[in-house]
């Protein structure tokens, strides 16, 4: 039975693993019919904050601005851009949404993804000069290389778990004086050999019949290099670990996300030409590729080339004779995303997966919705 489901979570995981801008725009498109497009679409900056920040929650809040929700305006405007993807990293535009919604991605990368971590370590032997409880936190805190989604959550009256729900690790090392080393030698790495406990030494022990369903490698530690703790002869460490699913918003070790934080795009416009050594001091004023200068008819012109890389200094506004050449704005409606996994999950799936919680809310919203409505 074991074998059939895991089949089954794997086909449909293959199924959904489609090019990540076209599963957010499907699953976005649908869900979203149960939200309104709100707001204006331009923050004005001055120099000491950002007005006109609060969101509408009609249309009619602004004279002469139509910001009644409509699907096939949503439909036109709404897209996501992939800038960046790596393995570990992804930044990517979306275009066309609320703030509310942009902060709900970002909430749920970092709560409301599951991933698997260590959640019980049982200590037969630890004479290093860590303690228990330190040495279990710093074990919860590495992050492991398994699928949460060939997982099932433990269930809370259970102790030992089962194969669906856990996997076993095992850490034994042992620190003994190395024989060879040099008389004179003073450096512990030749000294002493495994006074340094890596993550590398932390082995799966598959349970049941996990070792038929997984092959080497697909259970691990993501990094081999992290260290655990130091030992010097006759020290040694000892111990099981329990591997479960959770959530970040359970406990940290559980955020499949280093960082995830989004950014309104900011547009820059130059309301009159800037030229000459004008133009060099305003260049100076914003960060690199912000603005270029280009020489028109022998004189150098100032330009924007890419406000993307601004990081919103406000530097050009200490400048009496160039701040009112500049107008600084934000896109309300343009959120730059940058996603950094932890490698738990792949950068790539890290969204996807943050989009179905969200219908997931979406859905359950709506059932208690229809409810209520019942009820009454």
């Amino acid at each position: 039975m074991a074998d059939e489901r895991i089949g089954q979570i794997r086909n449909r995981i293959q199924l959904e693993e489609h090019n990540i801008s076209n599963v957010v725009i499907v699953y976005f498109t649908y869900e979203c019919l149960f939200y309104h497009q709100r707001t204006e679409n331009t923050l004005f900056r001055k120099r000491a904050s950002i007005l006109q920040v609060h969101s509408t929650d009609s249309s009619g809040n602004y004279q002469g601005y139509d910001d009644a929700w409509s699907f096939d305006k949503f439909k036109q405007n709404f897209r996501v851009d992939i800038i960046c993807l790596t393995d570990l990293e992804l930044e990517f535009d979306m275009v066309g949404i609320d703030a509310a919604i942009a902060n709900a991605f970002r909430r749920i990368l970092l709560a409301e993804v599951p991933t698997m971590a260590i959640e019980k370590v049982f200590i037969a032997t630890n004479t290093s000069i860590i303690q228990d409880e330190i040495l279990a936190h710093r074990l919860g805190l590495i992050p492991i290389y398994a699928d949460p989604r060939l997982f099932e959550y433990k269930q809370k009256d259970d102790e030992e778990g089962t194969s669906d729900d856990t996997l076993v690790f095992e850490l034994k090392v042992k620190c003994t004086r190395n024989s060879k080393a040099a008389k004179d030698a003073t450096d512990p790495d030749e000294l002493y050999i495994n006074h340094k406990v890596y993550s590398k030494e932390i082995k799966w022990i598959p349970m049941s019949n996990q070792g038929t369903l997984f092959e080497e490698g697909d259970i691990r530690p993501i990094h081999d290099d992290i260290l655990i703790a130091k030992m010097r002869p006759g020290q040694e460490i000892n111990l099981t670990m329990h591997c479960v699913k959770g959530i970040g918003k359970d406990h940290a070790k559980f955020s499949p996300v280093a960082t995830a934080s989004y950014r309104l795009l900011p547009d820059i416009e130059l309301t009159e030409p800037v030229t000459g050594q004008m133009a060099q001091r305003l260049q100076k004023c914003f960060s690199p590729g912000v603005i270029e200068i280009d020489t028109v008819n022998g004189v150098c012109q100032a330009r924007v080339a890419n406000p993307r890389k601004d990081t919103c200094s406000r530097e050009v506004l200490r400048h009496e004779d160039l701040k009112n050449y500049v107008k600084l704005s934000k896109i309300r409606n343009h959120f730059i995303f940058s996603v950094e996994s932890t490698g738990a999950i792949a950068s790539s799936l890290l969204v996807s997966e943050a989009v179905k919680v969200l219908m997931t809310k979406c859905r359950n919203m709506l059932s208690e919705l229809d409810k209520s409505n019942d009820g009454q």
